[in-house]
């Protein structure tokens, strides 16, 4: 008989995978963790179990269930699907509300005394305050929860391809989240709130799956009733729906960004609980913002990124608008496509500046935040004043609050064009260059200015420690990018400049984030107008297209430097020619079906790993076992063997190990090719594989495969010639391309 025991069913859940990617070195055994950047710190990375492990536990579970059990667990899921979107909506209104007044309260002590004439002063309180709130975001950030730093959406997308990374769903990692990601967006920093809401919302969806926290007492029984991994990842899932429809006010866009971008499985019932979700979050925060809108938030309402609405009214365009939208979205893509090449190559900077320890991360958010300082309130020195205009829809200039007119160093009845996109949460930026009937509101140099400033400032940004999205600060500089190109072709096309703002952002988005479906929605939700619809989709395919021809998706990029095991939905075109066994690396560690509890314990603190094969009769013991006590518990929660005491006598002592193993593990013959078996091992969530030989009489298995084995950088170490070959079939395929396009 052939079973398969998992080391987490008797202690804790350390599982080996393989060396990381930040690494060169590499083991031909299967013994070493891996580990990869979590935050801003390295750390170990484990494995999950989306297959149901058909156990004697598992048995006994289900079978002692009844009716009225069966309707608990379904209403379960539903009540946390509500509870996950009242409580990630009320966290993203309080998240605008403190961004917004925070923010706004700095931008407006420092209008005053502008007016005032006192320009040192004024530049100081904003260096002051720009520099606090870095620092308390950073402190927090890298002493409290280094898991929280970036935006959380390559962790969250890992682990929904079943990579549990340390720490990124704990009570701390949620507080900082929330708290870091305030005071980081209100200092000026270029960067967004909207990844951090998917990592908040997922952080909220796996506490509430766990039933709370255990060690800071934090613990609900009522909820502590799912017992595996794959009803948790559906809870994350609808979590990180949640978060992007909270972020945008999209709820549609959050539950096609979580199925196009975010996760690796789908099924009808999940789709019905993420829009159930999402439909919570709009309506609260629906709610929220008709309180905000009587005046009772500060400043808060008057601008806000929860809903842009700006496109309301009717717009005409023609067929002779298509090459220029065309040209859009290639330009797009390619800056796109740049964005993400030149953000990876600052990571990896970051990354090794990190590395010296936690007063060097705190340091280089530092540096970053005083650069920002001078460099936001220096540049509106060098735009020239414009008239404010006869026929403005509101004050001008604009004094104490957001607006499009920010006065900054002019004469009465002037106003400074780039200081009012500068001197501005992200969101008025965004809510300023998607505005309509503003052609002349902005200057050629201004405009080209806050391009380039947002393309770079939001690179250089993004790397430091502290809860930081991608979003926001992707639209503001595509919007500018997009206001630019339409004031350049000027008259000669129906399109509004602010129509071309919002082309832009989608183009930007599209060679950056590589998504489509979800972010024409997420675009059309914002802007409150279907008439876009032809536009936007037309510059997101075009954008995706062309970046797609020079690199991967930003989010692939940082797990990729992160050094996350993230299985592709395709197999390479070698893996074909691969079998299983080509790739299953040794020494292989068996236990009998009735193991001496010293053999085991020996085995389980000398291996890194967590399956092993259970090669025996049919099991002797009848002895009952409990399934709650060996129900999974919350994210690296488990036991080590370490902690565990024996005596001498209980070491001597023999145990069954059958009421513990999985009787009926997926196994492949070891002729298979690899590509087939990514197939199966991702499809089905797989975490062990059992490798069986083609021919009887031999070891009953060859070996068991993890993540590990389907990683190129295993693959090519074991087999180098691969390497050569890879790279002969690429510049093949070029010159065929060459040859094609010559032709023309």
């Amino acid at each position: 008989m052939l079973l398969a025991l998992r080391k987490d069913t008797l202690n804790g859940d350390p599982e080996s995978l393989h060396q990381p990617l930040l690494s060169s070195q590499r083991s031909l055994v299967n013994s070493t963790s891996q580990v990869a950047i979590v935050g801003s710190n390295v750390s170990p990375i484990e494995s999950l179990d989306y297959e149901i492990i058909e156990n004697e536990f598992f048995k006994q579970d289900w079978r002692s269930r009844g009716a009225s059990q069966i309707f608990q667990y379904i209403f379960m899921k539903w009540l946390l699907c509500f509870l996950i979107g009242l409580i990630v909506s009320l966290i993203a209104f309080c998240n605008n509300l403190a961004v917004e007044n925070l923010a706004g309260i700095k931008f407006v002590i420092t209008s005053n005394m502008m007016l005032e004439r006192r320009f040192l002063l004024a530049f100081a309180v904003f260096f002051a305050s720009n520099l606090g709130l870095t620092i308390f975001s950073a402190v927090i950030t890298a002493l409290i929860a280094p898991a929280a730093t970036g935006s959380g959406i390559p962790e969250v997308k890992a682990y929904l391809n079943g990579v549990d990374a340390p720490g990124i769903f704990t009570v701390r990692t949620l507080f900082v989240k929330i708290i870091g990601s305030i005071t980081a967006v209100s200092s000026s920093l270029l960067i967004g709130k909207a990844g951090p809401m998917v990592h908040t919302g997922a952080c909220v969806a796996s506490l509430l799956g766990q039933g709370g926290s255990k060690r800071y007492g934090l613990t609900w029984k009522w909820l502590r009733f799912f017992k595996n991994d794959r009803d948790r990842r559906d809870l994350v899932m609808c979590g990180s729906a949640a978060g992007i429809a909270a972020a945008f006010r999209a709820p549609v866009g959050g539950v096609l960004f979580a199925l196009e971008e975010m996760t690796s499985w789908w099924r009808s019932a999940l789709l019905w609980r993420a829009f159930f979700t999402t439909a919570i979050v709009a309506i609260v925060l629906r709610a929220m913002i008709d309180v905000c809108l009587s005046g009772k938030c500060g400043l808060f309402g008057k601008g806000g990124l929860i809903m842009f609405d700006v496109y309301s009214a009717s717009i005409s365009y023609h067929l002779a608008e298509v090459p220029l939208v065309f040209i859009l979205g290639v330009i797009g893509g390619i800056l796109g496509s740049l964005y993400n090449f030149m953000l990876s190559k600052v990571l990896r900077v970051y990354n090794f500046i990190n590395e010296k320890g936690t007063i060097c991360k705190i340091v280089l958010a530092c540096v970053i935040s005083i650069f920002t300082s001078f460099l936001l309130f220096g540049l509106p020195w060098f735009a020239s004043c414009q008239p404010c205009p006869l026929d403005a829809a509101e004050p001008c200039p604009t004094i104490g609050r957001s607006g499009n007119f920010k006065k900054f160093q002019c004469p009465p009845d002037h106003y400074n064009d780039l200081a009012s996109l500068i001197f501005n949460t992200n969101d008025d930026a965004i809510r300023n260059l998607f505005s309509r009937d503003t052609n002349e509101e902005f200057q050629y140099s201004s405009m080209f200015i806050f391009f380039i400033t947002c393309f770079f400032l939001s690179i250089f940004s993004y790397g430091v420690v502290a809860p930081a999205g991608l979003f926001v600060p992707v639209i503001v500089t595509g919007a500018s990018y997009g206001r630019f190109v339409g004031m350049l072709v000027g008259k000669r096309t129906n399109l509004h400049h602010g129509l071309y703002a919002v082309l832009g952002a989608a183009s930007f988005l599209g060679g950056s984030m590589r998504t489509t479906v979800s972010l024409c929605v997420i675009m059309l939700e914002l802007t409150n107008n279907l008439l876009l619809l032809p536009l936007i989709m037309m510059v997101l395919l075009v954008s995706k297209t062309v970046a797609d021809a020079f690199n991967a998706n930003i989010y692939d990029l940082i797990m990729k430097a992160k050094g996350f095991p993230y299985l592709e939905t395709h197999a390479e075109p070698y893996m074909r020619q691969l079998m299983v066994g080509d790739v299953v690396t040794g020494p292989l560690q068996m236990f009998n079906g009735i193991e001496k509890v010293r053999n085991i314990v020996f085995i389980l603190k000398t291996t890194r790993h967590n399956g092993f094969p259970v090669i025996d009769e049919p099991p002797l013991s009848e002895a009952p076992v409990l399934s709650d006590d060996f129900a999974k518990k919350g994210s690296n929660k488990g036991e080590k063997i370490e902690d565990i005491q024996l005596t001498e006598e209980e070491m001597e002592m023999f145990i069954d190990l059958h009421p513990f193993t999985n009787t009926s593990p997926y196994t492949v013959v070891e002729t298979m090719s690899l590509g087939k078996a990514l197939t199966l091992f991702r499809e089905v969530g797989l975490r062990h594989l059992l490798v069986i030989p083609k021919i009887t009489g031999r070891s009953p298995v060859v070996g068991i495969l993890t993540r590990h084995d389907f990683m190129p950088e295993h693959i090519l170490g074991v087999h180098p010639l691969l390497v050569s070959s890879r790279w002969k079939r690429l510049r093949f395929r070029f010159r065929c391309l060459g040859n094609l396009f010559s032709g023309f």
